[in-house]
């Protein structure tokens, strides 16, 4: 309904169109504080064991600090700490991951400001013939209305309205929490984007230190190709000899060259993949290697400390990635309270205040006029749409619980996998440390009974082949122990903090 005011002031027994408006505002304020429609959120139960396999109880308080340890302290190596530095600061992956949260904070914006009014200056002008001539409207948003009339030339008249004012747009009473379930669906999805970055982050940092220790690897297998070789070629050059006076066969020629161009091949190898590695490792940083780095240390296969093996389950719940898919799964309970709400009546309000005149000159002149227009809309017939949206809302909310399982699982067969493979890890690289030990011993034997002639070069380049095969093995094995401590540290949700 509109209400015209007189062309007069408002005396003292009527109450002033301001004092109205304040109080209607009021009044649909405290009618928008009202709770949700949604189910109420329960956590559900970790769909995994208590503890992990093939790992003893220890002292939980102990374990989870260290796996809250920073990576600042767990990295403690001056140049791998300045790549992670870099990779944070350039990794164009972190950037998207940080540009999402600003997104779903603007979306949690926008719902946020549908629980307020919308309060703007409207200015219209309308000129109409009587008989149904044409009209002339100028912009839309009534604070009052007033007419006037004219006669025109064919016998009709001109209806002439001029309005100006503040005017309060369309403003929903959130009487049973539609638009509370969306601001907080919202709020849950901005809690999502942040654990995913997080995420982001954890990995981001793991992966620059698996590809650090991957290059340090590369640098001792090419080291130890390449003494190899040296070690063959100097082995070819006997045999050749011996072969030139007819001491030797050409079959033992032949075994020394292909054992020469053996080692050639793998060092071809070994270079490219320290160059596809290096590549890699750049792409996480976000530019080239910087020539100011510190100085890399030796290779140490215990430069990392080891995570506890005692945890209970209970730290998945601290991994980022757990903790956005419970985050998303609120969001999809809080949406069926927005279903839900769409079954009951929906009342919106608008309201305006300012002047109205039939004259333009006299907009302002004739008093203040002012007009409250309440809207109910309860919905009978829709065809199933409101039910197949609470369906629809259900059934997200479901698969985000299945979401948020299969979550908590994978963190837990990572956690699991790391401590597994730590412990025959160990036991591998402690026998192929033996290996490589005996092997240089019988090497060295050969070369004694080779020089002296009672070796052939067959043996002598067997040794070669067998300890060069143990050495390889054995530092593959360091690598893995040290990307294994990383996995285990970033399954439980370390490399976050600095």
């Amino acid at each position: 309904m509109k209400l015209h005011a007189p062309r007069r002031p408002a005396t003292a027994c009527e109450p002033h169109p301001l004092t109205v408006a304040s109080l209607t505002l009021a009044a649909a304020l405290s009618l928008a504080a009202c709770g949700s429609m949604a189910p109420r959120y329960e956590r559900p139960a970790l769909p995994v064991a208590e503890r992990f396999p093939v790992a003893p109880a220890s002292d939980a308080r102990a374990a989870t600090a260290t796996v809250e340890l920073p990576w600042r302290q767990f990295f403690a190596e001056p140049r791998l700490q300045r790549l992670i530095e870099l990779s944070l600061a350039n990794n164009r992956d972190l950037r998207i991951a940080a540009a999402n949260i600003e997104s779903a904070q603007a979306q949690l914006s926008v719902r946020r400001a549908d629980l307020f009014p919308t309060v703007g200056l409207g200015a219209s002008g309308t000129r109409q013939s009587g008989r149904g001539g044409a009209a002339t409207t100028g912009a839309a948003g009534t604070a009052g209305t007033g007419t006037g009339t004219a006669a025109t030339a064919g016998g009709g008249s001109v209806t002439s309205l001029y309005t100006a004012g503040l005017t309060v747009s369309a403003y929903e009473l959130d009487l049973f929490g539609r638009v509370r379930s969306l601001t907080d669906a919202a709020l849950a999805q901005v809690a999502a984007s942040e654990e995913a970055r997080r995420t982001a982050q954890i990995g981001l940092v793991a992966s620059v230190a698996n590809l650090y220790y991957a290059l340090a690897s590369d640098e001792v297998l090419l080291s130890l190709t390449q003494r190899t070789l040296d070690t063959r070629r100097e082995s070819l050059r006997l045999v050749q000899l011996r072969f030139d006076n007819g001491v030797t066969s050409e079959i033992d020629l032949r075994a020394a060259q292909t054992a020469v161009e053996n080692a050639r091949a793998v060092g071809a190898q070994l270079r490219r993949q320290q160059q596809l590695d290096r590549n890699a490792l750049e792409l996480l940083v976000g530019q080239g290697m910087p020539s100011d780095l510190p100085p890399a240390s030796p290779w140490n296969p215990q430069a990392l400390s080891d995570v506890p093996a005692g945890l209970p389950s209970e730290v998945l719940l601290q991994r980022p990635d757990v903790r956005q898919a419970e985050a998303q799964l609120r969001a999809a309970n809080a949406n069926i309270g927005a279903a839900r709400a769409a079954y009951w009546p929906r009342i919106s309000l608008t309201a305006s205040v300012g002047g109205a005149s039939t004259e333009l000159s006299e907009l302002f002149s004739n008093g203040t006029a002012w007009s409250f227009v309440p809207q109910l809309f309860l919905p009978l017939f829709d065809a199933g749409r409101n039910r197949a949206n609470e369906r629809l809302s259900e059934v997200q909310r479901d698969i985000a619980v299945a979401q948020y399982e299969r979550s908590v699982q994978t963190a837990f067969r990572e956690v699991a996998d790391a401590l597994a493979s730590r412990l025959t890890l160990a036991e591998q690289l402690e026998a192929l440390t033996a290996q490589a030990d005996a092997e240089a011993a019988r090497q060295r034997l050969t070369e004694l009974r080779f020089t002296n002639g009672v070796a052939s070069s067959l043996e002598l380049l067997d040794s070669q082949r067998s300890l060069f095969a143990a050495e390889q093995q054995r530092v593959q094995v360091e690598l893995a122990l040290l990307q294994n401590r990383i996995g285990a540290y970033r399954a439980l949700g370390g490399g976050l903090q600095e």
